[in-house]
């Protein structure tokens, strides 16, 4: 198939304020508008970045109709400034690093194996956490709705996409809310379909754009997988 971008209302480069979220379910209900020809199909998954992404994904889903899971990627940060991204490491193992970032401010090779064997602990915790089921939902032949609750470097969803597009998926559709126009043209390249609300040029950060940005606990993505699991229970029996 061909590659599908959607920006709404053609926003892209304009200026859309802070605010432009209620919160993120209320952006996972307006991303769902523009995946609409997704609802009910059998072969569809929607994937979610943790912790924020999972609210989102979560509304995504359930408009749908679709199944719903996580997909553990953990963000690699600069020594003194946590919040940059020097790369990502997926729960599957891959790690896609940021080398012009590595390279700009001398990141250390040793710090950088370090970061990553942190973030693979963060993510064994998580998955021991998350993932009752056992494992991840089957992906192979599947198309995949990627979600988060925003972008700002794209390093997480860039390790997502990686190890994704090594499972054998059909297609590969992302859905944010919120991206600067740098990492939404970087990140449409690299996938099918690419569904971004509002890219802003003058971003600052994904919190801006929600009016409640609240920081979103364990205990709340766990209580959405088990409402995800007795959903998805409930339709097969």
């Amino acid at each position: 198939m061909s590659k599908k971008v959607t920006f709404k209302n053609e926003r892209l480069g304009l200026d859309t304020g802070p605010g432009t979220f209620r919160d993120r379910r209320d952006a996972g209900v307006r991303l769902a508008n523009p995946l609409i020809n997704y609802k009910d199909a059998k072969d569809v998954l929607v994937l979610a970045l943790p912790r924020g992404g999972v609210v989102t994904g979560y509304e995504i889903a359930s408009c749908l109709n679709c199944p719903f899971d996580v997909i553990i990627v953990r963000k690699l940060g600069l020594p003194w400034q946590p919040e940059l991204a020097i790369g990502a490491v997926a729960e599957t193992g891959r790690v896609v690093l940021n080398e012009s970032i590595i390279s700009a401010y001398g990141v250390s090779e040793e710090y950088i194996e370090g970061e990553i064997a942190r973030q693979k602990i963060e993510i064994r915790r998580r998955i021991s956490l998350y993932r009752k089921r056992g494992k991840i939902h089957d992906l192979k032949d599947k198309v995949i709705i990627l979600a988060d609750d925003g972008m700002a470097t794209g390093a997480t969803m860039k390790a997502a996409i990686s190890t994704l597009k090594a499972e054998g998926i059909k297609r590969l559709v992302v859905a944010v809310p919120v991206a600067p126009p740098e990492t939404a043209a970087a990140l449409r390249q690299d996938v099918d379909e690419f569904i971004c609300l509002e890219t802003p040029c003058d971003f600052m950060a994904v919190g801006a754009y929600y009016l409640d940005f609240a920081q979103v606990s364990d205990e709340e993505v766990v209580e959405i997988l088990e409402k995800t699991r007795l959903r998805e229970d409930a339709q097969t029996h």
